[in-house]
């Protein structure tokens, strides 16, 4: 056994990561993908040619994109749905940044499909898209997710973007095996999509809200508590408050993402310090140990939290 390795800390970590809490707008995502997918799967059960279809979701950093679209295409794979040929279908997920362009998208794109192109090999941009069809084909991968879609875009001249959305386009309307896709983003991800008239047709566009209280704060209350229950924690009475349940929004910069993992993470705290009750000195403990602020200055102590602590600023305060 490691010197390194927390046990409580594991231990944790691995009920945590087990554990979703659903959020309303996880059912509208999985109704979205579900109409994307059906027509998809239709229209491939025919001969004629077909364009595929965009789902676009965007929201701020932290919002919880990723966790939940992860989580439903962990589930869409897992289900193992058969195609026309027999294939079980999947989609493929691909994180992006900002380094290259179309050429190195492709590249990724094929890493992704758990196919490696070597650095070495000399082919050029259509080529590589030859490949990205040829194998999504062939494995049955009948979507790409694209996550943190923007970074395909920044920093790119009017010219440059246009070329990408057109490239998005080929791989739509690709005759051998036009390909669905998914790119999630940050809110300026939406109009760079939208600059395009003919591929602005076949978006679905979503928008993951932030926390909006007082409407929000029975949904805080049943996320602290259903972490607590998963890793075996009663809750202090002083934490079943609107106003902690405001603080702990405020700390989270009103993102939904971010209070997850901020409650995540303080119940793990509970749970190595041998606890067997979440306290408010908790969340303020974690907090403290994430930014190295002192403990009167966090958004569980100070009496003027609400304006020192800004939702455009995460873990910052107004003067940070």
């Amino acid at each position: 056994m490691s010197s390194f390795l927390n046990e409580a800390v594991a231990q944790a970590a691995n009920a945590n990561n087990g554990h979703h809490y659903p959020l309303d707008r996880g059912s509208t995502l999985r109704k979205s993908f579900s109409d994307l997918l059906s027509r998809h799967v239709g229209r491939l059960r025919g001969s004629a040619r077909f364009e595929a279809e965009i789902l676009v979701v965007t929201g701020l950093s932290g919002t919880g994109k990723t966790r939940e679209i992860t989580k439903m295409l962990d589930e869409f794979n897992g289900d193992e749905l058969p195609l026309p040929d027999g294939k079980p279908a999947r989609v493929v997920h691909c994180l992006l940044d900002r380094k290259g362009g179309w050429k190195d998208l492709g590249r990724k794109t094929l890493k992704a499909m758990g196919y490696s192109l070597s650095e070495r090999a000399r082919l050029t941009q259509s080529e590589i898209w030859e490949r990205v069809a040829f194998q999504a084909r062939a494995q049955g991968i009948i979507g790409v997710y694209y996550d943190e879609a923007q970074h395909i875009f920044a920093g790119k001249s009017d010219n440059d973007r246009e070329t990408i959305l057109d490239s998005f386009k080929t791989l739509l309307k690709s005759h051998d095996w036009p390909l669905m896709l998914i790119m999630s983003g940050v809110p300026e991800l939406a109009p760079h999509v939208r600059s395009l008239d003919q591929v602005y047709s076949k978006v679905t566009y979503l928008h993951f809200e932030n926390i909006d209280l007082p409407n929000d704060y029975e949904v805080v209350h049943e996320i602290v508590g259903s972490y607590a229950l998963k890793n075996g924690l009663a809750v202090e009475d002083e934490i079943v408050s609107h106003e902690f349940y405001h603080r702990l929004a405020t700390a989270a910069a009103f993102r939904w993402g971010l209070l997850i993992n901020m409650v995540i993470e303080t119940t793990a705290r509970a749970v190595e310090a041998g606890c067997e009750t979440l306290s408010w000195q908790h969340f303020t403990d974690n907090w403290v140990a994430k930014t190295q602020m002192t403990q009167i200055a966090t958004p569980f102590t100070h009496e003027g939290y609400e304006t020192m602590f800004r939702p455009d600023k995460p873990f910052q305060t107004a003067i940070g």
